[in-house]
């Protein structure tokens, strides 16, 4: 093949094909609401309660959940009487939230939005929190822009963020040996990781606060653990729907191994604690030149 002439540079190729986000999240729409989230989503609560205590939310503070799920982290906050805006991209999801919050008399503002792409302006709160729901973001980067974009200077980012090494980035590691995640997509539970938070908040934060902290999953065993996530929990009911027999039988056989090396309560039940890493992040201030 002949080479260009040096007047007439080849056109430059690109060095490889992306991931087509938009198909990735369409289908990350559809995994996360089937089954249904909200009998697990609401286990974690506690997780919400401890994260809006970190945070330090106060009365009348503007608090934006972003990827809310059924709303944890929202209702902590409006336990604090801040002025709440749970957000998420599944509507399923957010009726779960407000039934909730109506339950509790609670004055949340429900909004279907995209956490790569939020519908608010510049610096429109005070605090951003996410359990458990932005590190699951195809695009992490602009996901970690858009949440310090909608936070005004000097605000905090609050986080929890399962770990690789715990028991939840465990079963995704199991998960991926059965049905492979997208290809070119960074894992989830890089989040859990400090450095890479200070990669990707760092540039813009004051100060990144991490500590690891560990939830308790509390079931009768880890029969009864497998049969409510394989039917309510979006990424476990795919899975085993996407397998023959024997490849399902082979999943709940691995998923019963790894809970067994996790479960501290013996065969009287199941106590399996899932480490995550819990971080506040404050916004860096603008420089003021003198």
């Amino acid at each position: 093949m002949s080479q260009p002439v040096p007047s007439t540079p080849a056109p430059r190729q690109p060095d490889a094909v992306g991931p087509d986000y938009a198909a990735i999240k369409q289908r990350q729409q559809a995994t996360w609401a089937s089954g249904d989230f909200a009998v697990v989503g609401v286990t974690l609560q506690i997780v919400g309660e401890s994260l809006a205590e970190a945070a330090d939310i106060r009365a009348g503070e503007r608090v934006i959940d972003i990827a809310a799920g059924n709303g944890n982290a929202s209702l902590a906050a409006a336990h604090r009487f801040a002025r709440v805006t749970s957000t998420d991209y599944v509507p399923g999801l957010l009726e779960k939230g407000r039934a909730r919050a109506a339950a509790e008399g609670l004055q949340i503002d429900f909004r279907e939005a995209d956490a790569e792409a939020l519908p608010f302006g510049d610096a429109s709160f005070d605090v951003a929190l996410s359990t458990f729901g932005v590190m699951f973001a195809p695009d992490q980067q602009r996901c970690a822009r858009e949440m310090m974009r909608v936070l005004r200077p000097g605000g905090r980012i609050g986080l929890a963020n399962w770990t690789a090494e715990g028991m939840i980035g465990q079963l995704f590691k199991t998960l991926g040996r059965y049905v492979a995640p997208p290809a070119g997509l960074s894992p989830p539970s890089l989040w859990g990781n400090e450095d890479y938070l200070r990669q990707l908040f760092g540039a813009d934060a004051a100060s990144i606060r991490c500590t690891r902290r560990i939830f308790n999953f509390r079931y009768a065993s880890p029969a009864h653990w497998i049969q409510v996530f394989r039917d309510y929990y979006g990424p476990l009911h795919k899975a085993f729907a996407a397998l023959d027999p024997d490849g399902q039988q082979a999943l709940e056989a691995d998923i019963a191994a790894m809970l067994q090396r996790f479960n501290v309560a013996g065969d009287a039940s199941l106590v399996a604690p899932a480490e995550y890493l819990e971080a506040v992040i404050i916004k860096r201030l603008p420089e003021v030149l003198h």
